[in-house]
Parts: C-alpha cells; structure tokens; sequence
C-alpha cells in the first residue's frame, strides 16, 4: 500500500512538472481563430486542431473573437476584448497572431489605416513585455472571396493593402510570418460565406501553423513535373525548387554544376542551375537533403513548350486522320512528352462523388511522368502539339519537350489565375454565380452542371469554372522553364467576341507574368469551319488579336474544317503551321514562310479595291479553280460577292460593277468557308474584313 502510494505520488509529481514544461501557444486573432460557422468550434477550430497535431508538449489557447479589428480605433479592437487579457494572463511561449480581416471593414481601414501598423508593433510588444522569449509568428490573412457583399467596393482593394503591411509588420518587428492565404486562396470550396473556413479549411491553416512552429514540411519533395526523361529548356537558367523541413540542407547536382540551399522558414526551397546548351548530351540530376536522395535520369536539353487549350488541342494522333504516318518515323525524332491527362472527362454524364472530391482537393490531372515519344505512346497525345513538335525538332536538331494540359470544352477563363481576373475591370463578373453567368458560354455551363450534378457542395469546382485549370495545370508547372506557348482555343468563347477580346490577352499577359517573360512566344490555332454563325466574326478577331498581342501569331485552319463537325481529323498540316510561326518569329529561320497571304492594305482604285499580302510570293487558288469567297462593300455597308478577282503580284483586285465607291472588302466570311486563296507553299489566307485606306 505505502509503495503504490509513494508511485502515485511520484507519477503525480512528473505529472505536474510536465505539466509546467509545456509549452504554451497563443492563437490570438478573430472569428477564423474562433471557429465561426462550425457546430462544435471547440473541437473543429484551428487552434484545437493545432493542438492534436503538436501533441501533449504543448499547450494551445484559442483566444480568438469574433468580429475584432486589430486596430484600436476600429468597429472592435481586440486589445480591448476579454480575449487580448486572457492571452496575455496565458503567458505564451509562442504567440500566432491572425488579425487583419475585419480591418477592412469600410468603419476601420479607410480612416485609420495609418495607425495599423503601430496598433500591431503595440501589441507585439505587450506580448515581448509579459514573455521576453515568446516567438511572435504574425499571419498574411486567410482568403476573402469575391463572393463577400463588400468585396468590389472596397474590400478587394484594403485587403491587399493590409496584406503587404503585415508583411512590412513582420519585417520591423523581427516576427516570423505565416501565409494562411496561399493554401485556401484556390480553395473556395472550403469558405462557404467567402470570409469562414470550414471543419477542413481550419485543418489546412492548422497544419501551416504546425509547420511554422517545427519545422516540420514533409521532407523533400519535388514538383511532379520533373521526372526521368525531361527536357531543360536552353540559354536560360533550369530552375528547380521544391519543399524540404525548415532550414535543412539542400545540395543539387546536374552535370558539370553543383548548387546548394537552404529551406526557408515556410520549407521552400529554389536552386537556379546556369543556362545549358543542346549538346545532344543525357544528364543525371541529383538532389540530396540530408538523407534524403532524389535522381533523374535521361535528362536533355533543348526546346519546351507549353501546348494548352481545348478538345481540337486534346485531339489524339490515333483520333486523327494520319496515324500511320504520324508513327512511322517517331523514333528518329527526339521528342518528350509530358501528357497532362484528365481524372474524368468531360462528357454528358454524372461524375461519381469520389472524383467530384477529387476535383475539389484539385488532383483533376492525373500523375504524369515524362517519357521519350514511340510509336504508341505519341498515339494517346496530341497531333496538333506532336506535329508541331516533330517539326521543331527537325528543323532545330535539338529535342524537344512538349508539356499538354489541353481539356475538351473548356473556356480560356478557365485558364486564367484568380487574382488576375479578381483585378481586371470587366472580367471580375465572370466568377460571380459562373454557372448561371451568361459571359461564359451556356454550353459549358450546362455541362458542368450535368457533371457535378451529384454534389452536395454549392461551391463544387468544375474544371471550366474561372480559374480552375490555371490552379490545376499551369501553377502547378509555373516554375519550370519553357520557351513558349501554342494554344488552340475559342470554341467555348466563340458565343461572345467582343468578350473574347478581352479575356484572350488577359490570358496571354497571365501567363507571361507567371513565367516571368513578358514576352514571351504564344501562337495560337485560329478556328476551323463550322456551320456555325459566329465563327467568321471570331476568326477576324483572333486575326486582329494576333496584331495587337507582341510577339503572337496564328494559324489558319478554316481550310482543314468540317461542316458538321468541330474536330476536323487532319491536324498534321495545322501543328506544321504552328511550327512555321514558331521557326520564323521565336528561331529565326528566316527563309521558312510563317504563314498564308496575310492582309495588309485595302485601297481603292476607281470602282475596284486593292488589296495587298504579305507571304504572298506565287497567289493562286489552291484548288485551280476561280479565286472565292471575296466580297466587297459600299458606302450602305451591304456585302455583295465579288464578280472581279484577279491576282497582281502580290496584290488581288476585286471589283463588283454595282458598288461604284467600294468601301469595305472582306474574304472567307462564311461560317463554313471554301475560301481558297493560297501562296506557293500551299499555306492559306485568313478570314478578314478589311477598310479601304
């Protein structure tokens, strides 16, 4: 009895000492530390998941309050709630400190903003004065949405600004700085009022809080786009980067090169090799971080690019009308692909709820790996990109890597980053309700709800929501290098031109920020024929697009069409045109025409039009018959067809004896055209419209 007495005693008094040693952690902030709109905050918020997640050495507080403003003269300062006493009566070891949200109330930022920054080094300071030794971590606010009622008159805008002070904060007052924004920022889905994170979002904010407190990110890890087999894009630096646990030791081989660093306090890492020559060499890349060891081999280096779009650009080889000779030379040509697969396609059927949650944890792409192109493999990627990419590589001499992330159906907003489109004037309205938004095409939008039909989620991502494929395809391979873009969209923003005139160079601009490269190559497919009415109005704005975007071209593709059907089957000739923009403008190679008669100048001349090409050496009519599909207007506007067509060097006159002071000339402005102008290397004209100088 005296001995279990005195064990109990003892086992007490450990007890208790252990007790004492814990370390405290303050969750100091508003209603997300809280816990807002969950059922039992008290089991779900942050804080509590923080503390399972720390385990029994720590003591976690949760001194959130719901509606308090960091700063004193706001609508709610915190440093005058029972919750600020409490947290400072807590004594913290370590202070998280999440407050900024409800600051950008119109009653608080606007009129006080200049004392955000003295009310936070305040109570920073209060905290130092209770504990000299607490670690102060200040956190960048979780995400507002557009959604929020005050988001675009005002909160947007004061957001960001507290945003960049709490960074400047963290700066003046030696804190630590935790990003909550960046994990829930394409996580809309888990912020069903826009401003709360549910039971999930708190876990996500939790686990970045854990990681900031021990460092603790998962050792090494690498994004999935570098693999065995890929290629290094030449002359420029070869980023890699990736995750490792806080300050660990990162060192990287490849070749010749050996390059070490270190993991940042948020476990990021980034190592910028020096730009590499093809020399038709293979190279091995090693990382190592402590133990850890990561290797790939049968790397080259030579030209990537970045092949995206719809389903014209998803179309296969095997789907198209040149398989055979697609494959029989294939081997000769050192081309990679890394194929970017969808999880679920995207036809008229209910997705099951498992992959409606994949959609939503954004795992929409399936796992890919990069691999050396054979004769079965380039049969399951795109022809359009495969084509362009033989093409390179013939020309080059140098291997070529093709990255393809194209989904069928998808609309180019979907494309674009959310800030992006949060920032711009007009495209801010497409992320509002997008599936009941008449600014994104109503086929799509009853496609999307067809597939998520099963879904008990208002906010159920969909891969043509606005944003979506930027979040899932393009961040995700944003930092390896590439040497440009081709694009082969429209047919899912042809309802709108005029709309589309401004979300295809947001698009353009988006990605170029992303790689950093503002000017960077893009050459996109103008659309096929189709009995389709909109279609030859769309072909003459993507052809203006194309003057007005630096550094961007086209290829025509009306003459490779099908009445009925929006996948033409010969994409050989359409990826070969790609590449013949690509080898004149971004390679140089001067004497490889890039394109058809392209449109210059219209002047009249009497009662007829002059019209003038460039890439016009040897007009004709690609069949041999009449030239067609010309028109001319007067000053009423009223096309009529041309009865005169005659080829002048590298000029076509075109005359109607009605129309006396021709204004207007216009040419394959048919839904469906057989327009069939074409210089000497077969190479089409573009649909245009045109006004006489």
């Amino acid at each position: 009895m005296k001995r279990t007495l005195l064990l109990t005693l003892i086992f007490a008094t450990l007890f208790a000492c252990n007790a004492q040693e814990k370390i405290r952690v303050a969750c100091i902030g508003n209603s997300v530390t809280y816990g807002y709109g969950h059922s039992n905050p008290a089991k779900t918020s942050y804080p509590t998941q923080l503390g399972k997640l720390l385990g029994e050495g720590y003591e976690v507080g949760n001194f959130g309050k719901s509606g308090a403003t960091l700063l004193n003269k706001g609508h709610r300062p915190y440093t005058k709630q029972p919750e600020y006493k409490a947290a400072l009566d807590f004594a913290p070891d370590i202070a998280i400190i999440h407050l900024g949200l409800n600051d950008t109330d119109p009653r608080n930022w606007p009129n006080y903003r200049d004392e955000f920054i003295p009310d936070y080094m305040a109570l920073i300071d209060t905290l130092r004065s209770i504990n000299p030794d607490v670690k102060i971590w200040v956190c960048r606010m979780t995400p507002i949405f557009h959604w929020h009622k005050r988001f675009k008159s005002g909160t947007r805008d004061w957001y960001a600004q507290i945003q960049e002070t709490i960074e400047t904060v963290s700066e003046l007052a030696d804190a630590r700085l935790i990003d909550l924004q960046e994990q829930l920022y394409h996580r809309p889905d888990l912020m069903p009022d826009a401003l709360h994170p549910n039971e999930q979002g708190a876990g996500i904010i939790a686990k970045r809080v854990y990681s900031a407190i021990t460092g603790d990110f998962g050792g090494l890890s690498l994004p999935a786009i570098y693999s065995d087999n890929m290629v290094i894009q030449r002359g420029v630096p070869f980023v890699l980067h990736g995750t490792a646990d806080a300050g660990e030791k990162i060192t990287a081989r490849l070749g010749r090169q050996k390059v070490k660093t270190t993991a940042a306090d948020n476990g990021k890492w980034e190592i910028r090799f020096k730009p590499m020559n093809a020399d038709g060499k293979t190279y091995t890349l090693k990382v190592e971080c402590g133990k850890e060891k990561i290797e790939f081999k049968d790397i080259v280096v030579g030209e990537v690019w970045l092949c995206s779009g719809q389903s014209n650009m998803a179309f296969m080889v095997k789907e198209s009308s040149h398989t055979d000779a697609s494959t029989k030379d294939c081997n000769k040509k050192d081309v990679r692909l890394y194929d970017m697969k969808p999880r679920v396609i995207t036809d008229n059927v209910e997705w099951p709820v498992e992959e409606l949650d994949q959609l939503n944890e954004h795992n929409y792409y399936l796992p890919t790996l990069w691999q050396k192109s054979n004769n079965e493999n380039i049969k399951e990627f795109s022809a359009v990109a495969y084509h362009f990419g033989a093409m390179l590589a013939d020309s080059l001499g140098v291997p070529v890597g093709l990255i393809c992330n194209a989904i069928g159906g998808a609309p180019a907003e979907a494309f674009i980053a959310r800030n992006t489109l949060e920032w711009h004037p007009r495209l801010l309205d497409i992320l509002y309700d997008w599936r009941s938004n008449d600014m994104i095409q109503d086929w799509c939008r009853g496609r999307a709800s067809q597939n998520i039909k099963k879904s008990g989620n208002h906010l159920q991502r969909h891969p043509y929501e606005p944003a979506y494929l930027y979040e899932t395809g393009i961040a995700p391979i944003s930092k390896f290098p590439i040497k440009g873009a081709i694009w082969y969209q429209g047919e899912s923003n042809a309802h709108n031109v005029e709309l589309h005139e401004e979300i295809f160079p947001t698009l353009v601009d988006c990605w170029r920020k992303t790689w950093d490269n503002p000017s960077m190559p893009f050459y996109f497919v103008q659309l096929s024929s189709i009995e389709r009415p909109t279609w030859p109005h769309f072909r003459d704005s993507q052809r203006r697009l194309a003057n007005k975007i630096e550094n961007c071209a086209f290829a025509v593709s009306s003459d490779k069409g099908d009445r009925w059907n929006v996948h033409p089957t010969d994409k050989k000739p359409v990826g070969e045109r790609l590449a013949r923009q690509a080898l004149h403008n971004t390679y140089n190679l001067k004497h490889i025409t890039p394109a058809g008669p392209t449109i210059e100048t219209a002047v009249r001349k009497g009662n007829s039009i002059i019209l003038t090409f460039s890439n016009a050496n040897g007009l004709a009519a690609s069949d041999g018959a009449a030239l067609r599909t010309f028109e001319i207007a007067g000053e009423k506007g009223t096309f009529l067809p041309a009865e005169t067509v005659e080829i002048m060097g590298n000029k076509v006159r075109i005359k109607n004896c009605d129309i006396t002071v021709p204004c207007r000339a216009r040419y394959g402005w048919q839904p469906f055209t057989t327009a069939n102008l074409v210089n000497s290397e077969g190479l089409p004209a573009s649909t245009f419209e045109i006004s006489v100088e």
